[in-house]
């Protein structure tokens, strides 16, 4: 299960914030959905929740915070939006690539293709899903690590009735199964239809945590829709009509020539129409929408605001004092039942309890000041009104036995809640016109012993897990220079820390499945051939061009050959991509800088550009042959250390490209960085080089044998003189030092995100 505790988001500037103080809790093997109007605070919720975003609380999944969890992947499945992976990569490939990421086996992969029913578009490409794909695959990926809980911010937002249908279908199976399931949403009807319990949150604040069937109980209500150019005309003839028939009917005005009528019926309001000669465009059955925190406002001891439309019109009232009587009533205009002809905008005709009106206590007037309370045993005032604030519906009567305590909180068991001071609830009474205000209802105050009993529980009732302290809240307040005192942070839940996204269970397995899963490696890698192997030839035909830089087909002219150019691209890439299209992180963002990623990567592109360097030494040789003969494709004497350095050169362009892209987040950063070895770097190096030399490294790797007591396997001398050669040239100690310095700026950003 899920238990959330004070989930409150760091407030931004002078604006309050985004969440405050949220607490709720999701059962196992029940689906629970987060239900809020756009900006209610919804996806800000979650995000605290999965620790996503700084803030305060703390939430278990199954006892522990996320945090605490070995592999979060394997207990929590999220999906927070589309699906973040490369376009071009298939949606097998993607989930096969995230299989090594959670070190789950490849063959879950196909499972889960066909839970979702993905099997016929395995080899499609992400980039030509529709959105209800995309969403399945999205499921996909969440359910890759079967994980006990799902966390789903929106999943049926944009999608048909059908697959949003088979949608909720796969959260109910989940859910039959044992495990958990949260989802947000901005549909009361869709939280009402797909969920067993449903938590409300308005303005960033708690307002309803309920049942699925009590919420559409206090929240929906049948109504019928009407669209006519004769509104104002239609909603005063329904309410007269109403007024008459002595029925409970409410007229909303809407935006434009549209009305929304609860209480009613299409039959009833099309004969209306039809009287009347009024055109009606539209009648149709539906679903009003009550708004947030209805039928929990009397609960709360809150004034239940007007009854209104989904776009803020007030409904029609009824101002006069009395309302409908008996049939022996008092005579007045219209047998006693208001003015002839209402003013649309004025006149609402309420639906009451046993066919009475109760006017709301704070239109008109304030509530009346505490009086001395009556005895429990002595009966109410025949004038006074036997019930008070429905629960079903916000401002209207509920019943006769349904208690409320002194802080005006209703108790559905008939129990008091909490509170020791008496409150008062006015409502004015029907009655005749004239007729003085009625005497104040005075909830009856809980005795001292049952006041102290309260606050002996509440002293006794342990801290919330994770939040030592919270009993004391209600003392905290702040110093009088407005800071919080240190009862007052004490009191706060604990922050939320952001951490990194682990690094992949099978991080070398992971790097090979995406530099293989797209065909972006292979088209630059038979583009730096065909680009070697042409400028190759052109050298050769114009002359003056060394051996060795013919093989390269490396100009005087040009910083880096083509070969490096390639690998620095794809060294590039490999930390690029993962930032551009963060599959890894999907929930995140961000890219973990890990050190067993980082080490797959190097492996990965150093055999890479390895290969690449090989084959493209290869080419222009076999090139140079076929064109010109044997003359220009003779092996040269000193081909270990030209061999040497060449392969360090395309190794070292790869692994520069990795490490300047993996610090500054992007694949242009990490071809910029490869070309300011030879444009920047080498002029330095060769500056600092260019002085007068008093001594030199002669019998280097003698010496070394000398003072490591090693003797050199197979000629080992020569390999160390070749690699020392290879140092001392102005491109290598530069790219050399290019590397170094990259390293250790990687290293420092890797310990700079651990520590914050």
């Amino acid at each position: 299960m899920i238990q959330a505790f004070g989930l409150t988001s760091n407030p931004r500037k002078a604006h309050p914030p985004a969440v405050d103080d949220v607490s709720f809790e999701a059962h196992a093997g029940r689906v629970t959905a987060l239900l809020g109007a756009p900006r209610a605070g919804k996806t800000t919720a979650l995000r605290l929740m999965l620790e996503l975003q700084h803030g305060r609380g703390i939430t278990h999944f199954r006892g522990r915070p996320l945090h605490q969890i070995s592999y979060p992947s394997r207990e929590v499945g999220v999906l927070l939006g589309d699906v973040p992976g490369h376009p071009a990569r298939s949606v097998r490939g993607h989930l096969r690539m995230l299989c090594a990421a959670a070190g789950v086996p490849a063959r879950r992969a196909d499972e889960v293709l066909e839970v979702v029913g993905l099997v016929s578009l395995r080899e499609e490409r992400l980039g030509t899903l529709s959105r209800g794909m995309d969403r399945r695959l999205g499921l996909a990926c969440a359910l890759l690590p079967d994980p006990h809980t799902l966390v789903l911010d929106a999943p049926a937002d944009g999608l048909s009735a059908r697959e949003a249908r088979w949608l909720h279908d796969m959260l109910r199976a989940h859910a039959a199964q044992g495990g958990t399931v949260l989802f947000s949403t901005a549909e009361p009807k869709e939280a009402a239809r797909n969920a067993d319990r449903v938590v409300t949150l308005d303005h960033g604040r708690l307002v309803a945590d309920q049942e699925a069937t009590e919420f559409a109980r206090t929240r929906l209500r049948p109504r019928v829709a009407v669209r006519t150019p004769h509104a104002a005309r239609l909603a005063a003839l329904l309410v007269k009509e109403a007024r008459t028939d002595r029925r409970s009917v409410e007229v909303v005005r809407e935006e434009g020539n549209r009305l929304s009528v609860y209480g009613s019926s299409t039959a009833d309001i099309g004969d209306a129409a039809f009287r009347h000669g009024i055109l009606v465009h539209q009648l149709a059955d539906e679903v009003g929408d009550m708004g947030p925190g209805a039928g929990t406002r009397a609960a709360d001891g809150e004034r239940p605001a007007a009854m209104t439309g989904e776009l803020g019109v007030p409904l029609l009232t009824d101002e006069r004092p009395g309302g409908p009587q008996s049939e022996d009533g008092p005579p007045g205009d219209d047998q006693g039942r208001g003015p002839a002809n209402p003013d649309p905008e004025e006149v609402r005709l309420q639906p009451g309890h046993g066919g009475s009106v109760l006017k709301r206590p704070w239109a008109g007037h304030e509530a009346a000041p505490a009086t001395e309370p009556h005895p429990a045993d002595e009966p109410l005032p025949a004038s006074a009104p036997s019930v008070v604030m429905s629960r079903d519906l916000p401002g209207f009567p509920v019943a006769e036995d349904a208690r409320i305590d002194a802080d005006g909180h209703l108790d559905p068991d008939g129990r008091l809640l909490s509170g020791v001071k008496p409150a008062v609830l006015t409502a004015e009474v029907p009655g005749t016109p004239g007729t003085g205000p009625t005497p104040p209802l005075v909830a009856q105050a809980p005795d001292a012993a049952h006041t102290a009993s309260l606050r002996a529980a509440d002293s006794s009732t342990p801290d919330l897990p994770g939040m030592p302290g919270t009993r004391a809240h209600a003392d905290s307040s702040p110093s009088p220079d407005g800071s919080l005192t240190a009862d007052a942070l004490s009191a706060l839940p604990p922050p939320i820390s952001v951490r990194p996204a682990p690094s992949p269970l099978r991080p070398l397995r992971y790097e090979l499945r995406r530099a293989t899963g797209i065909g972006t490696g292979f088209l630059t890698c038979g583009a730096v051939l065909a680009l070697s192997a042409l400028m190759a030839v052109l050298l050769a035909r114009i002359g003056h061009t060394p051996q060795a830089r013919l093989f390269a087909a490396w100009p005087r002219e040009v910083p880096l050959p083509p070969a490096a150019l390639g690998a620095g691209l794809l060294g590039a890439l490999a930390f690029g991509d993962e930032f551009r299209h963060p599959a890894l992180a999907a929930d995140r963002g961000s890219v973990p800088r890990r050190l067993g990623l980082l080490t797959a990567k190097l492996l990965v592109s150093g055999a890479t550009a390895l290969a690449l360097g090989f084959l493209t030494v290869g080419c222009d040789a076999e090139v140079l042959y076929v064109v010109y003969g044997r003359e220009l494709a003779e092996v040269p004497a000193d081909w270990l250390s030209l061999g040497a350095s060449w392969f360090g050169l395309v190794i070292g362009c790869a692994w520069a490209g990795v490490l300047a892209a993996g610090i500054f987040r992007s694949t242009t950063a990490g071809l910029a960085a490869v070309l300011a070895v030879p444009v920047v770097v080498v002029p330095l190096v060769q500056k600092a080089l260019a002085g007068p030399t008093v001594r030199t490294a002669a019998d280097f790797p003698v010496r070394m044998r000398e003072v490591l007591l090693l003797q050199w396997p197979f000629g080992g001398e020569r390999y160390l003189a070749a690699a020392a050669r290879v140092l001392v040239q102005p491109v290598g100690g530069a790219l050399t030092l290019s590397l170094t310095a990259l390293l250790c700026a990687y290293l420092l950003a890797t310990l700079r995100s651990r520590v914050r």
